[in-house]
C-alpha cells in the first residue's frame, strides 16, 4: 500500500518547470531589438543607394542643330505644327439598310466618279418593281379594251341619231347610246390616270433599286473600307455593333492642304496668299512651298488660337492626309548688307542669359560644354547667331535650368 502511495505522488506534474526565467526574458528582448535594428540599417541603407543614384543620375537633355540662315530671302514671322487634310473627304454610306452583296474595292484603290464601290441586297425591290410595272400593263391593257368598247359605242350613237332624226327611234334610246359613249370616255380617262400612278411607283421602285447601287461621287483613292460582304449598312446608326454606317471613306488628294493653329496673339502677322515653307515630319530636309489660302474668322476659346489654312503650290504623291507637318509663315524679303557673313540659326530656346551675357550649352558626346554667343535678330521662333557656333553643332534646347560647364548629361533620342 506504502508502494502505490509512493508512485502516485511522484507522479504529479512540475508546473514550476514551466516558468520562464528573468535571464531568457532578457534574451528574447535583446534578439528583438537586434533584430529591429538590422530593419532600420538595411533601410537607412536603401534610402541612401537611392540618394546616391539620384545624385549621379545624369540629366537628360533635348539637343537641335545649328543651321545656317541664308544671307537675304525672306525673314521667318511664325512657326506652327499642324496636319494634312484634304478640303474633299467623304465617308461612302448607303441611302437604305441593306445587305452588303459585293464590294468592288479595297485600301489604295484610286476610283473615278461614279464608279461602283458596292451593292447591296435588292430582291425585295425587286418585286416591287415588277409589282408597279405589272399594274402598269394591267392598266394599260384595260384602256386598250375601252377604246375598242368606245368605238362601238360611237357607232351605236351615230345610229341612234340618225334613227332619230328619221323619227323611227325614241330620244331615250339616243340618250342610253350617249350615255354609254361618255362612261367609256371617262373609264378611258380613269384608266390613264392608274397607268400614271403606276409609272409614279414604277419610279419609286426604280429609286430603291438604284439606292442598293453605291458609287463614288468623286475620284480619289479609297482610304479605307468599313464594310465586308454579309454585313448590314444603315444610313443611321441602327442594330447596335452589328450595323455598319459606311462603306468607304474617299479622299480627293488633288485637295490636300494644310491646316495650323496660330496663337491668337501672332495672328495679326499672318495674311492670305502670303508664302510659307512647309516641310512634313517624315520627310525633314523636303521644304515644300506653299502659301495661306484662308484664316477662318473664328478662335478657339479653350486653346485660344486661331484656324489657318494653307495651300501647296505644287502636290506631290508623297503628301498624304493627317501627315504632321510643320510651316514656318514668311514675312518680306531681308535685305542683304554688302559683306555680310551668312549667321547661324539655333532655336530661341537654346540660347540662356548669364549675368546679362548670352550663353548657349554645346551638347558633345556625354557632356556639355558652356559657349558664350553673340545673338543676332530673331527670326520666327530661330534666333541668329552672329558668333560663337559653327554650322552643324548640338545645342540644348531642352534640359535643367542649372546646367554646369562639363557636367555629364544623356542626350535624349
Amino acid at each position: 500500500m506504502a508502494t502505490t502511495a509512493s508512485s502516485t505522488v511522484s507522479s504529479k506534474p512540475d508546473l514550476g518547470s514551466l516558468r520562464i526565467g528573468d535571464t531568457q526574458r532578457k534574451s528574447a528582448d535583446t534578439g528583438k531589438r537586434l533584430g529591429i535594428a538590422v530593419m532600420v540599417l538595411l533601410l537607412l541603407a536603401a534610402v541612401a543607394f537611392a540618394g546616391f543614384a539620384l545624385r549621379n543620375r545624369k540629366p537628360v537633355v533635348e539637343v537641335a542643330a545649328v543651321t545656317k540662315a541664308e544671307v537675304g530671302g525672306r525673314a521667318a514671322l511664325l512657326n506652327a505644327s499642324g496636319y494634312v487634310t484634304p478640303r474633299r473627304r467623304a465617308t461612302i454610306a448607303a441611302k437604305i439598310t441593306g445587305r452588303v452583296t459585293s464590294v468592288h474595292f479595297d485600301e489604295g484603290t484610286r476610283v473615278g466618279e461614279g464608279q461602283l464601290l458596292a451593292t447591296l441586297d435588292d430582291s425585295d425591290v425587286q418585286r416591287a418593281l415588277a409589282s408597279a410595272k405589272a399594274d402598269r400593263d394591267t392598266s394599260r391593257a384595260t384602256i386598250a379594251d375601252f377604246e375598242v368598247q368606245l368605238r362601238n359605242a360611237n357607232i351605236q350613237l351615230k345610229r341612234a341619231q340618225d334613227l332619230k332624226a328619221a323619227g323611227v327611234q325614241t330620244q331615250e334610246a339616243l340618250d342610253n347610246a350617249s350615255t354609254a359613249a361618255d362612261s367609256l370616255k371617262a373609264k378611258i380617262e380613269l384608266a390613264k390616270q392608274q397607268v400614271a400612278g403606276a409609272e409614279a411607283r414604277i419610279g419609286e421602285a426604280q429609286q430603291n433599286v438604284d439606292n442598293c447601287t453605291i458609287r463614288a461621287p468623286f475620284a480619289g483613292i479609297v482610304v479605307s473600307k468599313d464594310a465586308q460582304v454579309g454585313e448590314m449598312v444603315s444610313p443611321i446608326s441602327a442594330g447596335g455593333g452589328f450595323t455598319r454606317t459606311g462603306i468607304a471613306t474617299i479622299v480627293d488628294m488633288n485637295s490636300n492642304e494644310i491646316e495650323v493653329d496660330v496663337n491668337e496673339a501672332y495672328i495679326a502677322r499672318v495674311v492670305p496668299n502670303q508664302p510659307v515653307t512647309a516641310v512634313l515630319d517624315a520627310y525633314p530636309d523636303w521644304q515644300i512651298p506653299s502659301k495661306v489660302r484662308t484664316v477662318i474668322p473664328t478662335a478657339d476659346r479653350q486653346k485660344a488660337t486661331v484656324k489657318v489654312r494653307i495651300s501647296f503650290l505644287k502636290l506631290d504623291p508623297r503628301i498624304l492626309p493627317d501627315m504632321g507637318i510643320k510651316v514656318t509663315f514668311l514675312g518680306d524679303e531681308i535685305v542683304a548688307k554688302p559683306g555680310a557673313e551668312p549667321a547661324a540659326l539655333v532655336p530661341a530656346d537654346a540660347v540662356r542669359d548669364d549675368g546679362g551675357k548670352k550663353i548657349v550649352f554645346l551638347a558633345l558626346q556625354d557632356h556639355v560644354e558652356r559657349r558664350a554667343v553673340k545673338v543676332g535678330s530673331s527670326r520666327g521662333s530661330d534666333v541668329e547667331i552672329l558668333g560663337g557656333l559653327s554650322v552643324g553643332d548640338s545645342v540644348v534646347v531642352k534640359g535643367p535650368q542649372d546646367l554646369k560647364d562639363g557636367q555629364a548629361v544623356e542626350i535624349k533620342k
